[in-house]
């Protein structure tokens, strides 16, 4: 393999320039990254260490992998990594002007005021909303036999991310919107980036018209009540002093959040319902803490007493993180670890390869929640081996609300059903664009009671 600088070191420094590869002409790696992003990063830290170049996407980006590369970054002391300078060539057309997409002092007076629609009284009616609705969902669900639990649990997610975030039920919409999510979000990682019709830089920008429309034609009921939704709350939040969003803000918050409140969701129960199929010792144990409640739906106050399902929630999240790669922009010249990384580099971070990473978690591939508990806490080996929600300044802000909806819609199924997949089957994963299952998962349900 040849190795090639990403850039010249400027005279007279002492640091060293960032090795790698370009991969194959045009393409790069990114057939590989897509295919088997564990195995090529692997295979590249293994040859360049925590630090090396590549073509992604017809972009020179410079992976940094590792916790001690997730910390540098995710912490951005100097502020030296721009947010938006990263997602905005993959999401930007879609998710414009997300949370996720600001940068700095904008970035904070955003989430200054958006924080106050995931306050904790917040969440305990949002969960109080929810249960029900759960109970409705799961109702649709065949009492047993064969599912794809893929589209079962999208469907209810969205149900669920439209109920408590914007107040009302979308009826016939349902289907037109999931597609337009699903559209928008698998466009971020198109190899042909123009609006061709039929391929999916097109459909990526149909779906996110879609979007827009559902929220703007809600706007002005939002703006005149006040409902105890997410989307009323951004409507109304004010800051103490006197800040708030415009209607352009709250349909480019809601848009983003409500892709982020059911999609991560629906990966992690994904794989929980997979874990726990082959792992039945874990799911009859997570059965019997749920039972012990002696309730068919969750308070708020129940969260913090699913020890169990917390442990096998959080080993779901390090075996799929549900966004596995972070990218950034320099916007300076960057030093990391002896290297020169000259400002304006795509780079990356990928919480998908530090969950796999040996150096950290000691047999990686296995299903084993205990790793979490207080007597192992292999987590700690590193603050930021296990970086599933990201961190600093752009840690998910949902990421509590996350946890109490997986916990929700979990606690009801374990009371419904077993479900089990053959001996043998390894579930097939789709890394396209967000990690889900590529079969879309199919299980057998045995009703419980």
């Amino acid at each position: 393999m040849t190795v090639t600088p990403l850039a010249r070191v400027p005279s007279g420094s002492t640091l060293k320039p960032v090795p790698g590869d370009p991969g194959l002409p045009v393409i790069g790696n990114t057939l590989k990254s897509l295919r088997d992003p564990v195995g090529m990063l692997r295979a590249r830290y293994d040859s360049y260490g925590p630090v090396s170049w590549t073509s992604l996407f017809g972009l020179r980006i410079v992976q940094m992998l590792g916790a001690d590369a997730n910390q540098f970054v995710l912490m951005n002391k100097g502020e030296l990594f721009s947010n938006h300078g990263g997602w905005d060539f993959f999401i930007g057309p879609f998710f414009h002007r997300g949370i996720m997409l600001l940068d700095f002092e904008e970035h904070r007076w955003h989430r200054r005021i958006m924080q106050q629609a995931f306050t904790r009284p917040a969440l305990q009616g949002y969960l109080q909303r929810m249960g029900p609705r759960i109970a409705d969902g799961l109702a649709a669900w065949p009492a047993q036999g064969p599912i794809q639990v893929l589209p079962r649990v999208k469907q209810l997610t969205l149900d669920l991310a439209t109920d408590v975030f914007m107040g009302s039920q979308l009826g016939p919409r349902a289907e037109r919107i999931n597609r337009a999510f699903v559209d928008t979000v698998r466009a971020g990682t198109a190899l042909l980036r123009f609006p061709v019709p039929g391929l999916r830089w097109s459909r990526g920008l149909r779906g996110r018209r879609v979007l827009e429309q559902l929220f703007r034609e809600e706007i002005p009921a939002k703006r005149a009540s006040r409902g105890d939704d997410l989307f009323s709350a951004l409507c109304h939040a004010t800051t103490e002093d006197g800040h708030r969003f415009s209607d352009e803000d709250v349909v480019n918050h809601m848009i983003f959040l409500m892709m982020a409140a059911h999609d991560t969701t629906t990966i992690t129960l994904s794989n929980l319902f997979y874990q726990l199929a082959r792992n039945p010792q874990w799911q009859e144990r997570l059965r019997q803490e749920s039972l012990a409640l002696n309730k068919e739906q969750l308070e708020h106050d129940d969260l913090e007493r699913l020890e169990g399902i917390t442990l096998a929630i959080k080993e779901a999240l390090r075996l799929c993180a549900p966004v596995p790669s972070l990218p950034r922009r320099t916007v300076r010249d960057v030093e990391y670890q002896g290297h020169y990384i000259p400002a304006g580099t795509f780079v990356t971070v990928a919480p998908y390869f530090t969950h796999y990473m040996e150096e950290y978690w000691p047999d990686p591939e296995r299903f084993d929640p205990e790793r979490f508990s207080e007597a192992r806490r292999e987590d700690k080996v590193h603050p930021f081996a296990w970086v599933p929600f990201g961190g600093g300044a752009h840690k998910c802000i949902g990421l509590h609300f996350a946890d109490m909806q997986v916990k929700a819609i979990l606690h009801q199924v374990l009371l419904r059903w077993r479900w089990s997949v053959p001996e043998g089957y390894e579930m097939p994963v789709d890394t396209t664009s967000l990690p889900v299952p590529k079969d879309g998962l199919p299980v057998t349900l045995e009703r419980f009671r």
